[in-house]
C-alpha cells in the first residue's frame, strides 16, 4: 500500500481535485489518499476564530456566510450529477451547522480546535462524492478514529497503527481510501491537530504505521530544489536525498515538507517521494536511507523568525552547573534552542519560538547578564557528511565574506553547516550561496 498526501492547493479548485482522480487512479495499487483543507479554507477558519475570541458575532457570522458562499459554488462547478450535488449540499450544510453553532458558546481553545478540523472534514467527503460520481470505488476513513497525540502533544504511533489496522480490517476492501490530513484527538478526548503543514505529517505517520511501501507528498513544485526558488532566480529539483539531509533542510526552513514528516519515515525506512501536482511526469525529490553521494552540499536552507540570545556568566568563567541552569528555563518553557555556540564566559542560543521570551529574559537574569537580537534568519547548507569532510566549511564562508555572520554551527551536525544572520541580509547571503556553491 502507499500513502498519498495533497495539499490545499493540490484540492484548491474543482479542477485540481479532477486532476488528484487521475493521479490516484494511474494505477490499481491500494492507497490511502490525505487531505488537506481547499487551499484558503483553514485562513478563513483562522480569522473565525480570531472574531470569535474577540466577542465579535456579527462579523463572525459574516466570514461563516462568506466563506459558505464560496464552497456552495465549489460543488456548483464539481457536481455535474444532480443526486452527487445533493450529497455535496448535504455535507457543506452539516460542517457548516457546527461552524455556526460555535458563534452562540464561550469560544475557547476546545471550540478553536473543534473549528479548524472543518477544512479537513469538508474536503474529504466532497472529494469522496466526486470519486463516485465519475465510477471510482473510495471509502472515507475518519481520521478522528486513529489518529491521536499524547498529553506532551506527540503522536501515538503505535496505537495509531493499532487503531488504523483495525479501521482497514472493519471497513469495505477498495482501492482508494480517503482520510484527512492535520486532524487529530488529544488525551482529553477533544478534537485536536498536528499544527500548520501537518497534512505531511498525517501521512508519513500513517506510511510508517501501516508499514507503507512508501509515501508521496504531491505540491505544486517539482521535489525540493537547492535553494529557495522564491528568493534566488536559478534553482534545481533535487533527485535524491537522504532522511538526515532532509530533516535538517526541513527544520531550517524548506517550505516544500513539514519538519516532522521524516521522523517516523525514518524510524521504519519508509521512502518519501515529493512529486508535482502539475507535473505528475517529473521525477521530483525521493527521500530515503539511501547515501549515493557523500561530502556533497545538497541544498540550502533558511529559517526566519529567528531569536538570539546571548548570555554572559556574571563570573570570569562559564562555572559549573551554568549550562545546566541556563537549559532548564529553557525547557521548563518547552522552548526549544536550534542553534548554541559557547565562549569562556558566554553562551548564544537561537530560538524561534518568542510566546516565553520576557519569562526567560527574567529568570537569566537572575544570575546573567542578557542581550537579545530579534530578526534574525538561520541559514543552513546541507549534505550527507559535509562537516567531515575538506572543503564545504570553506566554500560556504567565502560565499558569505561580505555578509556579517552573528554564529556559526559547525560540527554539531555532520550533515549541516549553519550560520544565524540579521534577515536583511537574508536574499543576499542565498544569492550568494547560489552563486559560490552552485555555479547558479
Amino acid at each position: 500500500m502507499k500513502i498519498y498526501k495533497f495539499g490545499g492547493t493540490s484540492v484548491g479548485k474543482p479542477e485540481r481535485m479532477r486532476q488528484v482522480k487521475e493521479l490516484i487512479t494511474r494505477d490499481d495499487k491500494q492507497k490511502i489518499v490525505v487531505l488537506s483543507a481547499v487551499s484558503g479554507t483553514t485562513n478563513s477558519l483562522v480569522e473565525i476564530g480570531e472574531t470569535l475570541y474577540a466577542e465579535d458575532k456579527a462579523k463572525a457570522s459574516s466570514l461563516i456566510e462568506a466563506l459558505y458562499v464560496k464552497y456552495e459554488q465549489f460543488i456548483k462547478d464539481l457536481y455535474d450529477v444532480e443526486a452527487f450535488y445533493a450529497k455535496g449540499k448535504e455535507v457543506i450544510i452539516k460542517q457548516f451547522d457546527v461552524i455556526r453553532g460555535l458563534i452562540e458558546k464561550p469560544f475557547t481553545s476546545i471550540e478553536e480546535r473543534l473549528l479548524l478540523a472543518q477544512g479537513e472534514l469538508i474536503s474529504t467527503q466532497l472529494f469522496t462524492h466526486f470519486l463516485g460520481q465519475v465510477g471510482v470505488e473510495a471509502e472515507l476513513l475518519w481520521a478522528l478514529d486513529f489518529m491521536s497525540v499524547d498529553e506532551y502533544h506527540e503522536p501515538e504511533l503505535e496505537k495509531i497503527s493499532k487503531k488504523l489496522t483495525a479501521t482497514l480490517e472493519n471497513t469495505k476492501k477498495v482501492q482508494i481510501y480517503i482520510t484527512q490530513g492535520y486532524i487529530c484527538m488529544n488525551p482529553a478526548n477533544e478534537v485536536d491537530n498536528l499544527k500548520r503543514g501537518g497534512s505531511d505529517y498525517t501521512a508519513s505517520l500513517l506510511g510508517s504505521a501501516i508499514g507503507a511501501d512508501e509515501v508521496q507528498i504531491w505540491t505544486d513544485i517539482d521535489g525540493m530544489h537547492n535553494n529557495d526558488p522564491r528568493v534566488v532566480d536559478k534553482t534545481a529539483p533535487i533527485a535524491n536525498l537522504t532522511f538526515d539531509e532532509a530533516a535538517e533542510l526541513a527544520y531550517f526552513g524548506a517550505k516544500i515538507l513539514h519538519p516532522a514528516t521524516i521522523i517516523p519515515a525514518q524510524k521504519t525506512n519508509t521512502p518519501v517521494k515529493l512529486l508535482n501536482t502539475m507535473d505528475p511526469d517529473a521525477a521530483g525529490t525521493t527521500i530515503s536511507g539511501k547515501i549515493l553521494e557523500l561530502g556533497k552540499i545538497k541544498a540550502v536552507a533558511a529559517k526566519d523568525g529567528i531569536t538570539a540570545i546571548k548570555i554572559k556568566s556574571s563570573r570570569m568563567l562559564l562555572a559549573y552547573g551554568f549550562l545546566t541552569k541556563v537549559f532548564s528555563i529553557f525547557e521548563n518553557y518547552r522552548t526549544p534552542i536550534d542553534m548554541i555556540t559557547t565562549s569562556e564566559i558566554a553562551v548564544s542560543v537561537t530560538i524561534d519560538d518568542n510566546t516565553n521570551l520576557d519569562k526567560i529574559v527574567a529568570e537569566l537574569e537572575a544570575f546573567a547578564t542578557i542581550e537579545v537580537d530579534t530578526d534574525q534568519t538561520i541559514v543552513c547548507v546541507a549534505g550527507q557528511g559535509i562537516a567531515e569532510v575538506k572543503g564545504p566549511g570553506m566554500q560556504i564562508l567565502n560565499s558569505l565574506k561580505e555578509i556579517p555572520i552573528r554564529m556559526v554551527s559547525y560540527g554539531g551536525s555532520k550533515n549541516n553547516i549553519s550560520v544565524l544572520i540579521a534577515s536583511d541580509y537574508k536574499k543576499e547571503a542565498l544569492k550568494r550561496l547560489n552563486a559560490g556553491l552552485f555555479n547558479f
